[in-house]
C-alpha cells in the first residue's frame, strides 16, 4: 500500500472528541447552562439539586491512541461550584506515530469553585501523549487540580521503557499569570524514572494544585502518612503537592489521604465505589 493510502486509512481510524460544558449557579444549586459534546466524548451528571454540581466525562472510545485528538472546554459562572471526574482510568495505548493529543481549558468567574478530580492516565509502552492545560481565573475563585500519570500496569508485569509525554499547565488569575509548568519526558522513560533525582524507580506520579493555596494547607498535607513520597509548598498565594509511588494503587491511597488533607470536600462517587 502507498504511503500517501496508508496515512490516510490511519487518519480516518482516529478518535476526536470534543466537550464545551458551562454551568451556572441558580436557586442554590449549580445547573448546566450549555452542553456540547461531539465525536467520542461524553458527560453525564450523576446528581443534582446540589450546591456542586458532579460532571463526569465518559470517553466511548475506550482509550487513547496516536493521531487521537480531544478538546475539553468548561466554565464555571459566578459562585457556581463544579466538580468534574471521569469513569474510569484513561488509557493512553502505544503509538507508532503522532502523539496523541489533549487539549483541556478550565475558566472561572468570581466566586466559581472547581475540582478537577479525573481518575488516572495510564500510560502503556510506547505511548505519545501531548496535553495541555489552561485555566482562566477571576479573583475570588478557587481551583483544585489532581493529576496522575502511572507509566504501565505494575501489577500486570508492564512497564513504560520507552514513549513521550509532554504536559503543559498554565493558570491564570485575574490576567495574570501564576503557575506556569511543562514536563517533557521521552525516550527511554523507565531508566529515567529509575534515576534517584527523578521518580527512584516509582512508575507513579501526580501532582495536586490548590488556587488559593496557603501554610495550612501546607502543615496539613506534611503531617499525613503516606506509603510513597508526598511534599509540599505554597507560594504566592497558590499551593503546589508533588507525589511519587511505586505503583498506581499505593498512589492512589496517598492521593486520597491529601486531598482529605486539604478537606476540599467529597471526592467523585466513582473514586470511592
Amino acid at each position: 500500500m502507498a504511503p500517501a493510502a496508508a496515512e490516510k486509512i490511519f487518519a480516518a481510524n482516529r478518535a476526536e472528541g470534543r466537550i464545551a460544558l458551562a454551568v451556572a449557579a441558580q436557586g442554590g444549586a449549580t445547573r448546566r447552562r450549555r452542553v456540547d459534546e461531539q465525536g467520542s466524548l461524553r458527560v453525564r451528571f450523576p446528581g443534582g439539586g446540589r450546591p456542586e454540581l458532579e460532571a463526569i466525562l465518559v470517553n466511548t472510545a475506550g482509550g487513547m491512541a496516536g493521531g487521537d485528538r480531544f478538546d475539553i472546554a468548561v466554565t464555571a459562572g459566578e459562585d457556581a461550584q463544579l466538580l468534574v471526574g471521569t469513569t474510569a482510568a484513561e488509557k493512553i495505548y502505544r503509538s507508532l506515530g503522532p502523539a496523541t493529543a489533549v487539549t483541556v481549558r478550565l475558566a472561572l468567574a468570581r466566586g466559581a469553585r472547581l475540582r478537577w478530580l479525573p481518575q488516572e492516565t495510564i500510560l502503556f509502552d510506547r505511548a505519545r501523549l501531548a496535553r495541555s492545560i489552561d485555566v482562566e481565573m477571576e479573583e475570588g475563585a478557587s481551583l483544585l487540580i489532581a493529576e496522575t500519570f502511572v507509566f504501565g500496569r505494575s501489577a500486570m508485569g508492564e512497564a513504560v521503557e520507552h514513549g513521550e509525554v509532554a504536559d503543559r499547565w498554565r493558570v491564570r488569575l485575574g490576567g495574570k499569570l501564576v503557575f506556569a509548568e511543562s514536563l517533557r519526558l521521552g525516550g527511554a522513560i523507565a531508566r529515567r524514572l529509575a534515576e534517584p533525582a527523578a521518580a527512584a524507580g516509582g512508575c507513579a506520579v501526580a501532582t495536586v494544585l490548590s488556587v488559593p493555596g496557603d501554610h495550612r494547607q501546607v502543615e496539613a498535607v506534611r503531617a499525613g502518612d503516606y506509603s510513597g513520597e508526598v511534599g509540599m509548598s505554597c507560594w504566592n498565594g497558590i499551593a503546589v503537592a508533588r507525589l511519587c509511588a511505586r505503583d498506581g494503587a499505593v498512589l492512589r491511597r496517598d492521593l486520597v489521604a491529601v486531598l482529605a488533607a486539604l478537606d476540599s470536600g467529597p471526592l467523585p462517587r466513582l473514586w470511592v465505589n
